[in-house]
């Protein structure tokens, strides 16, 4: 596959992804600010914030202003609108490698989002919940009208990495405050992750942040779990390497299999003696490594490299 392809098919999903999880956090944790609890609504903000890794751009903006900045403002290239336009730009450069479901599906999404920020006096929550819609049904289009070949893996591969890099900073944000949380702010976390029937059904309606850090961490079966994500992004890298030529894979496979390991092989009480807030640093720090690992293998190798491949 050309490294031009793979990369857009790879960027389209990681902007994609970044898109559906702002407005999952979002669509979760915006109507709980207006029940009452003993955390001020501009701390709860700011949490929020925070758990999308954006704190530092929204202080001093009231919440309604950035609600409306973040879904609906394209000069903002952390914004739902600027995730979802990104997508599409990437989408249109390999037209031919993916399905007509799921560019139409991208294409009608892009115009939904665009049409509400042409309408100054739209709901911001209407726009989340149709990029929510959105995200299934493009995500169940990807998995059925597209063939499961190179350039579905690196579609695979860009989704899950971005998950894998988005959950260790919403975990991050909440646990590090755990002290000042009450109910309603563990109810938005485990909301943020489409987790809370899932949780339910294994650790029963009790609340406990220890088993809630082990839940979104650690469960190897949960679609937004840290764990689930690193795995499929691991089977991903695994898939591609096999139909590759390039001999340079093996960096890329051993930073896998380590944040695999990290995942696989270790208790909630273990991370807690080290400390969580180190742990989830050492996830993303190893998922940007791999990131950077795949760049310059399979998008932005030298021409060397391909001769000797």
């Amino acid at each position: 596959m050309l490294s031009r392809v793979a990369d857009s098919l790879y960027w389209m999903s990681r902007y994609f992804e970044r898109a559906d999880h702002c407005a999952r956090v979002l669509e979760a944790n915006y109507n709980l600010m207006l029940n009452p609890s003993k955390v001020p609504t501009e701390e709860r903000w700011q949490r929020i914030m925070a758990s999308l890794g954006i704190a530092a751009t929204a202080s001093g903006i009231d919440p309604q202003s950035a609600m409306i900045k973040l879904t609906s403002d394209t000069q903002d290239e952390s914004s739902i609108a600027s995730c979802i336009a990104d997508s599409r730009e990437n989408a249109g450069q390999v037209r031919e490698q993916i399905s007509s479901e799921m560019w139409e599906s991208l294409n009608r999404l892009y115009h939904q989002v665009t049409r509400a920020k042409l309408e100054t006096d739209s709901d911001p929550m209407r726009l989340v919940a149709a990029v929510r819609e959105g995200s299934y049904q493009f995500h169940g289009m990807t998995d059925a009208t597209m063939n499961h070949g190179e350039g579905w893996q690196f579609i695979q591969l860009g989704k899950y990495m971005e998950r894998s890099c988005a959950l260790p900073v919403l975990l991050d944000a909440y646990f590090s405050r755990a002290g000042e949380a009450d109910a309603a702010d563990w109810v938005g976390l485990l909301a943020s992750c489409a987790a809370f029937e899932s949780y339910c059904r294994v650790y029963t309606a009790d609340l406990k942040p220890d088993s809630m850090a082990e839940f979104l961490l650690l469960n190897p079966e949960f679609p937004y779990s840290v764990r689930y994500a690193v795995e499929r992004m691991g089977a991903a890298i695994a898939a591609i390497s096999q139909t590759s030529f390039t001999k340079a894979t093996g960096r890329i496979e051993r930073i896998a299999g380590r944040l695999r390991a990290s995942l696989a092989y270790v208790q909630i009480a273990d991370i807690k003696i080290g400390g969580l807030h180190r742990y989830l640093n050492g996830v993303i720090e190893q998922c940007n490594s791999l990131h950077e690992a795949v760049h310059v293998v399979y998008i932005d190798y030298p021409i060397q490299s391909a001769l000797e491949a």
